[in-house]
């Protein structure tokens, strides 16, 4: 599977975005797709995820509220609408998926770089 993200860009403080992520090849066989982002000088961390099939959603504690995941698996594309955006959410975001019966995500996105200016 191949994963492509899109919809970054530089928004101000309480603007939105909303990214996609497409993925192409075989797609039968995830189990939950979600989106990581990587802050400069920081780790890589959670944000939110969403069962492909059912729906069932988790979300990082410091976007609850704010961002919202979603798929449209007709389109085999996931999104994350990110509302109140605050400039401690300027990062690179990553989408990823994780395979039925697989411990953790083992496909990866490009990332696409959000900018919040305050």
């Amino acid at each position: 599977v191949q994963l492509q993200a899109c919809g970054g860009g530089l928004v101000q403080a309480g603007g939105s975005l909303r990214l996609s992520c497409i993925a192409s090849g075989r797609t039968d066989n995830i189990y939950r797709m979600g989106w990581f982002r990587q802050a400069p000088g920081k780790e890589r961390e959670f944000v939110c995820s969403i069962t492909w099939s059912g729906g069932v959603t988790d979300y990082a504690y410091s976007v609850k509220g704010r961002f919202t995941i979603s798929r449209d698996t007709a389109e085999n594309t996931m999104y994350l609408q990110m509302n109140s955006l605050r400039s401690e959410d300027t990062a690179v975001y990553y989408c990823a998926q994780r395979r039925m019966f697989s411990a953790g995500y083992g496909d990866w996105g490009q990332g696409t770089q959000v900018t919040v200016s305050s």
